[in-house]
């Protein structure tokens, strides 16, 4: 009996995933062998690859195997779950078959990475080294040669936490643009008299709007501890884990720091919000507290390897910062230190000038729904892996091992938004505060000629007339503070504003 010619087969990961009822987040490449002409289907989220019957690897776990290697990237958490199940014999019998094949190399260095077991296989000896990740298709880490198998292990991170960055067009185009070269020229445009004014308001900003995103509102002193340690970010090595526990003690409410990670106090943590007084609707779901330790050791290692790469300064932002909020170590203040892990790394790797911090969070801000689907590209497909209960009292319980899902976190969605906002930030908010500072002075300058009121009421006035669009309000004109000047006075003043922010006229 023939085929049907609408039937296909699934080949390469998604076969060996069925096969063997593997739980693993999607990969972005699904392959299919059916009837007709090749054929590829993207969208945002997935590639779709659609492959004559000729392409039919065969029906052995190694054959699709080479199939994945060869046409799909690498999915490690898929291999990590994989590899370790196959026989040992078989898999020795494979790669004697093979003494040539750099697939064949690729899936004897993971095997034993993964499984701890050594195969009763010789050394190669022969024979160039091999890549473990391809440079054209992913941001690769440096090199480390593993000489029993002559593979360059050149992950960004490591074999135990890895977050992998494919090279898109977006992102091709995105580090082709030169932004830092674009960041410094901005920078060169502040005139030197308000050089250090604009620092501060900076620092300020990305503060505010930090704290904002998570719809809090600091006090004076967390703010300006904040904004402290944003301008020495790069003087102090935030990936121990003494260093961070520091950090978010210094940046919540007092009654909920932590004195380590949230494993010791035994804390389920989890993102969502009530839609009634019995349901909970779930966005995210954090690592155990029991799988944190080991998560987090191998994160702080695998992300000071990405520090010290030469990739470029917002892929390892993104492959630093992202993977820390997914973790979710502490109790409070996690999206705080993501965004503050983005700035010590765009510090660190010198991005913008010394010194220099541009308002990201103000960004984020104005763009919530954007900022949202980056972080839902990973917690939407990991929610659905995750078996969880909540009690009368709102706390969680994850009853299945969901350990291996938080480490190789697919980044590149997240660098490319990451991108979009670094973009914006230098293109149009850090121009757009510098011009605000310029046109503040030029407004408290005109005022003066008005009349020279004391610096508190100046100020407010400023922002009272702002908020009003040109004019100061009549339950404002009230004030205490306004209410020994004369209409001619209070006029004059708002023609001050007007003209320095140019209220009114159509940009």
């Amino acid at each position: 009996m023939s085929e049907p010619s609408n039937t296909r087969r699934p080949a390469g990961y998604l076969l060996l995933l069925q096969r063997y009822s593997l739980r693993c987040l999607p990969h972005h490449v699904e392959s299919y062998v059916t009837h007709g002409t090749r054929q590829t289907h993207s969208t945002p989220v997935k590639t779709v690859e659609r492959y004559p019957r000729t392409y039919w690897p065969g029906e052995s776990d190694f054959e699709h195997l080479e199939f994945a290697l060869k046409r799909e990237g690498l999915h490690l958490q898929l291999l990590r779950a994989l590899l370790p199940r196959l026989a040992a014999d078989d898999l020795i019998a494979y790669i004697r078959s093979k003494p040539t094949s750099t697939y064949a190399r690729r899936i004897w260095f993971l095997y034993e990475e993964f499984s701890g077991r050594r195969l009763d296989l010789p050394d190669v000896t022969q024979g160039n080294y091999v890549d473990l990740l391809d440079p054209r298709d992913y941001y690769a880490g440096p090199a480390v040669r593993s000489p029993r198998h002559r593979v360059n292990n050149n992950l960004p991170g490591t074999t135990a936490f890895s977050p992998l960055v494919r090279r898109t067009k977006t992102l091709k185009a995105a580090v082709a643009r030169k932004l830092e070269q674009r960041c410094r020229q901005v920078i060169e445009t502040i005139p030197p008299e308000l050089y250090a004014r604009a620092l501060q308001f900076l620092y300020t900003k990305e503060t505010k709007s930090s704290y904002a995103i998570e719809r809090e509102t600091p006090d004076q002193k967390r703010s300006q501890r904040f904004a402290e340690l944003l301008r020495d970010a790069a003087q102090r090595d935030y990936l121990l884990k003494d260093h961070l526990v520091t950090l978010q003690q210094n940046i919540v409410e007092p009654r909920f720091i932590n004195n380590g990670w949230r494993d010791s106090i035994d804390e389920q943590n989890y993102v969502g919000r009530s839609i009634s007084l019995t349901e909970e609707e779930i966005h995210f779901v954090a690592p155990r507290p029991q799988d944190l330790a080991e998560l987090m050791s191998a994160y702080l290692d695998a992300s000071r390897r990405v520090l010290n790469s030469e990739l470029h300064p917002v892929v390892a932002a993104a492959l630093i910062a992202y993977p820390f909020v997914f973790l979710h170590p502490f109790t409070d203040g996690n999206g705080r230190i993501h965004r503050f892990l983005l700035h010590y790394v765009l510090s660190f790797r010198r991005f913008a000038p010394d010194g220099v911090v541009f308002p990201i969070s103000a960004t984020m801000l104005h763009r919530p729904q954007d900022y949202d689907s980056s972080l839902e590209s990973f917690s939407k497909p990991l929610l659905s892996l995750v078996d969880y209960q909540l009690d009368s009292q709102g706390r969680m319980t994850v009853s299945n091992d969901t350990r291996e899902f938080y480490r190789y976190v697919d980044c590149t969605a997240l660098s490319e938004m990451l991108f979009s906002f670094v973009e914006e930030t230098i293109e149009k908010e850090l121009p757009a505060e510098i011009l605000f500072l310029q046109q503040y002075d030029t407004a408290r300058r005109l005022m003066r000629d008005v009349v020279d009121l004391p610096n508190r009421y100046a100020d407010l006035f400023v922002r009272l007339c702002l908020q009003g669009n040109g004019t100061l309000s009549k339950a404002k004109r009230q004030l205490p503070d306004y209410a020994m000047l004369s209409d001619e006075e209070i006029a004059g003043l708002e023609a001050a504003v007007v003209e320095a922010f140019a209220l009114g006229i159509k940009k």
